[in-house]
């Protein structure tokens, strides 16, 4: 199948205005498309880090839009000026990219049209709390992928917390802007993993055994509390899949949207 890639911007505004940041689109060279993906990264990472899903899903003719979080600098210069507006402004990021979708491929049409947004780590939580969205709520058909994500651990010392990884911390603060810096970003990050109000969605869990960031059993206690509000919870835990090596979920995201009929017309 020939595949186009597609360079787009999308809009971003922040407390002192309209911004953007970069995003690519990926075409299959049938444009009448039957399922769309929308997938964004982890903090301090970028695009290119999960490059892997976006191409995988459009070998089957799964048109898609892989989205740079605001503020992150390996994936552009954009700045966040405002943590609060940041809160509510990057997820409705989700938005922005299926309305750049729409206006490059043909008849995306919620009743028929299966969709599929996730992300990795602090992407998946913003694909969580996006997928409430009204334009996103309209699809039939819809899928939320949380790669390496899970509830932090009870009554033992997380890995964020120990000096080795606040030392990383130091240099990779420096990834990002000043107003999402690590000792705003992970209080928020946790208080709304452990806030999380959504029901009767389907939500695929992909966690690594070797995740040490997600750690022994936080994705099996998310899974829990999101099926005791009403959702389709599936937990999968490959062997390997290191928290560092996000683009290694693309074949297992493939096979279960293949095994879950995502694929088919």
């Amino acid at each position: 199948m020939t595949v186009k890639i597609e360079k787009l911007t999308l809009p971003y505004i922040d407390k002192n205005g309209l911004t953007q940041v970069n995003a690519f689109a990926f075409i299959p060279s049938n444009k009448r498309v039957r399922a769309i993906s929308l997938f964004t990264h982890g903090y301090t990472s970028l695009k290119s880090s999960i490059l892997n899903w976006s191409l995988r899903l459009v070998e089957e003719g799964v048109a898609g839009i892989l989205f740079d979080l605001p503020g992150h600098y390996l994936g552009g210069f954009t700045e966040v000026q405002c943590f609060e507006t940041f809160k509510t402004a990057a997820p409705k990021l989700f938005e922005a990219a299926l309305k750049g979708l729409k206006e490059l491929v043909d008849d995306i049409d919620p009743e028929s049209t299966k969709l599929i947004i996730g992300g990795h780590s602090l992407g998946a939580l913003l694909s969580l709390k996006a997928i409430s969205l009204p334009s996103l709520q309209e699809f039939k058909t819809r899928q939320v992928c949380a790669v390496g994500f899970g509830l932090p651990p009870e009554g033992v010392t997380h890995i964020f917390d120990t000096p080795f990884y606040k030392s990383t911390l130091a240099i990779r603060g420096q990834l990002v802007s000043e107003a999402i810096k690590p000792d705003l970003m992970f209080p928020w990050i946790k208080e709304e993993k452990e806030a999380l109000d959504l029901s009767q969605e389907s939500i695929y869990l992909l966690t690594g055994e070797d995740d040490v960031v997600v750690g022994k059993d936080g994705s099996e206690r998310l899974r829990d509390q999101l099926l005791a509000l009403g959702n389709d919870v599936v937990l999968e835990k490959p062997n390997k899949l290191a928290h560092h090596l996000p683009e290694s979920a693309a074949p297992h995201l493939k096979k279960w949207l293949k095994d879950q009929g995502f694929f088919q017309n």
